[in-house]
């Protein structure tokens, strides 16, 4: 067995999924709420510009913000209804920092925009149909938000040959990608097919872990009709959903540290995505809502719903039933990678797949104690890592040491915390250390900014110093000029 093979075959853990019986039970849609709030930043890079003002009246799927700059997404209304204020509210963010958002009081109509079908997107060329789902504000609903137009753009620049689509989701609790390709197939298989014309791959692999039976039977028989997308079933191992890892589990290729997936001639989206797109061009419908799975001991109703994007977590809780006991923590996520928000008062966004309500019991936590050195951490992280070695290094404050053995490349899976049998905090030394490397590149940006405007200004004195005593100087030499051409006039008239 070669390294690789014996890589492919020891990362990870097997946490109890705890999908069921949330993702047994047949979606469900929750009511439009008497209130949304839409945050304007949903996805990677720059935040959406305001284009309405308070006190106008919008429909579902009307554009409410428009994108800002290469990297970025339009944000529409996900009801009918009046804009009654445009300010701050408390972020879906552990810091509950506050976040610009728009407020609309749902007329109960949920009347949409007049929308503009494409009966035939292969008719269209690639760039156009990126053009039409950038404006549909499609971004990657696996949680990485990345606007999905740059990506399908990216395709054809960069000579992609596969396109994977992520149907994995490892991540423990959560359903709604397994519920979808139960229930949405057909719809999930169009938007790959829409992908592929997009990018210009020539095939297309979906990755679904085998403990979704259900899904992969569904998925094969809608792919059946085409033979450039394949179904493949890949080992249920957290974080098999990792892009790196699907890429080599599928198409053998790895990605190197410094690279994209796009280095490689792959791109990856996410099963939500490519239904998500479908909509956008078959029906012209923005992403306004997502399937969501609530989950989680305390919650009354387990299952998976249809949200609109601004509900309030409070609302859709009790839409649903609301709690059995206590809540002791809440979720926006997966328990892996997800964040705990501070209260239920915050809203879903695009790349909210899950709201999940702990008990006690669930998030019992113990101490912190020395490490035995056992190795599990090593033999547990999916990236080849040395998870205590780089601990170590940022315990004495050597984040430049860490940074060498690959602080970088670590993708904040949790896997090494999670089968720590002393319970340390590794991946939290690592956000940590992250921001702290973050925050000193900042400053360092920062200082060099600050030293070239300082060497500008010099400079600038200097040639204004320069300028001034050469113009002093000329107005001396033709002053000058100007008494001796007098003097010399004098003489020749006394003359």
């Amino acid at each position: 067995m070669g390294f690789m093979d014996f890589f492919k075959s020891s990362w990870g853990v097997h946490p109890d999924d705890h999908k069921r019986p949330a993702a047994d039970v047949t979606a469900r849609r929750i009511p439009v709420p008497p209130r949304v709030y839409i945050p304007f930043s949903q996805h990677v890079g720059a935040p959406a510009r305001p284009r309405v003002v308070v006190g106008q009246h919008v429909l579902k799927g009307e554009c409410i913000a428009e994108a800002q700059g290469n990297i970025s997404a339009p944000i529409h209304a996900s009801t009918s209804g009046k804009v009654t204020a445009i300010g701050e509210i408390t972020a879906p963010h552990p810091s509950g920092l506050p976040i610009l958002a728009v407020t609309i009081d749902s007329d109960g109509d949920d009347s949409w925009i007049a929308t503009e079908p494409i009966h035939d997107p292969f008719a269209l060329a690639p760039a156009d149909l990126a053009r039409k789902v950038a404006e549909a504000g499609v971004v990657g609903l696996g949680g990485a938000t990345f606007p999905s137009a740059v990506k399908l753009a990216l395709g054809l620049r960069s000579r992609i040959t596969q396109l994977i689509i992520n149907g994995s989701e490892c991540e423990p609790y959560l359903s709604c990608d397994d519920r979808l390709m139960r229930d949405s197939p057909d719809g999930i298989i169009g938007g790959i097919r829409i992908m592929l014309h997009a990018t210009g791959a020539k095939e297309a692999l979906v990755g679904i872990e085998d403990n979704k039976p259900e899904a992969i039977a569904a998925m094969r028989k809608a792919a059946a009709p085409y033979s450039e997308i394949r179904i493949c079933p890949v080992p249920a191992r957290y974080p098999m959903g990792s892009d790196r890892q699907l890429i080599l589990e599928l198409a053998g290729k790895e990605v190197p540290s410094d690279a994209r997936a796009a280095d490689v001639g792959v791109i990856v989206h996410n099963v939500g995505t490519a239904f998500a797109t479908r909509q956008a061009i078959y029906e012209g419908r923005p992403l306004v809502s997502r399937l969501m799975t609530l989950n989680g001991g305390a919650m009354a109703n387990p299952g998976n719903y249809e949200i609109l994007v601004g509900t309030m977590v409070s609302d859709l809780i009790a839409f649903s039933g609301g709690y059995k006991g206590e809540a002791a923590r809440l979720i926006m996520g997966g328990p892996m990678m997800g964040s705990v928000i501070p209260h239920a008062h915050v809203p879903v966004v695009k790349g909210t797949a899950g709201i999940l309500a702990f008990t006690a019991t669930e998030v019992a936590e113990e101490d912190a104690r020395n490490c035995i050195r056992c190795g599990s951490c090593i033999r547990a992280c999916p990236m080849g890592l040395l998870p205590l070695e780089m601990v170590n290094n940022i315990r004495a404050d050597k984040l430049d040491g860490a940074e060498q053995l690959g602080l970088g490349d670590c993708i904040s899976c949790g896997c090494c915390s999670y089968v720590c049998p002393s319970r340390i905090p590794l991946v939290q030394y690592f956000t940590h250390a992250k921001g702290q490397l973050w925050a000193q590149e900042r400053s360092k940006l920062r200082n060099e900014s600050t030293k070239k405007l300082a060497v500008r200004r010099t400079e600038r004195i200097e040639r204004e110093t320069r300028e001034k005593a050469e113009a002093a100087a000329k107005r001396k030499a033709d002053k000058a000029a100007a008494a001796a051409a007098a003097a010399a006039k004098k003489e020749t008239t006394g003359a």
